[in-house]
């Protein structure tokens, strides 16, 4: 599977905001500083999040990024696919030239687990995520290592997840 550093690192950064929305704008430097992420690729994965509608961009002291919708609403697919990252599994990248130029032995077995992985994490949110027992053990450790308060994510901010999640493109 091609899933390469930025889609990962998207994924990472919005589940970084996603745990701090509710603390007003989130700074990259603040994501950067907890994820280990460099804040000059932040600043590229970032642009493509906010161009695509997934994050709100605020300017100014005390500025930084907010989720668009409630994390309960974001599918981990939108993130991978907001960075221009593909799920795909096949040789070829999808263009059915494989082997020799055309379709390979295997390409449909491939091509069907590609769907599959993106079905999976089309129908995971971040709010799904943030629900996880080890997110919300690591999310603390991180702050504590910040010297800020462990965060506390409650279900409040967790809505329940809809039976489907809209697709992407």
């Amino acid at each position: 599977m091609r899933l390469t550093t930025k889609g990962r690192y998207a994924v990472t950064a919005m589940l970084d905001l996603a745990i701090h929305n509710d603390q007003g704008p989130i700074s990259l430097a603040d994501i950067s500083g907890r994820q280990g992420i460099s804040l000059s690729y932040l600043e590229q994965l970032f642009a493509r999040l906010r161009k695509r509608g997934l994050v709100l961009s605020t300017r100014g002291p005390g500025g930084g990024y907010t989720l668009s919708r409630p994390p309960s609403e974001l599918a981990i697919a939108d993130v991978i696919s907001a960075v221009d990252e593909k799920v795909d599994t096949t040789r070829c990248g999808g263009t059915v030239d494989c082997q020799n130029n055309e379709r390979c032995l295997t390409h449909d077995l491939w091509s069907d687990l590609s769907r599959q992985i993106y079905d999976f994490l089309a129908n995971i949110t971040l709010g799904d995520v943030m629900k996880r027992n080890g997110v919300q053990e690591v999310a603390a450790r991180q702050d504590r290592a910040m010297g800020g308060q462990p965060v506390s994510i409650s279900r409040a901010s967790v809505a329940p997840v809809s039976a489907a999640s809209e697709s992407v493109e």
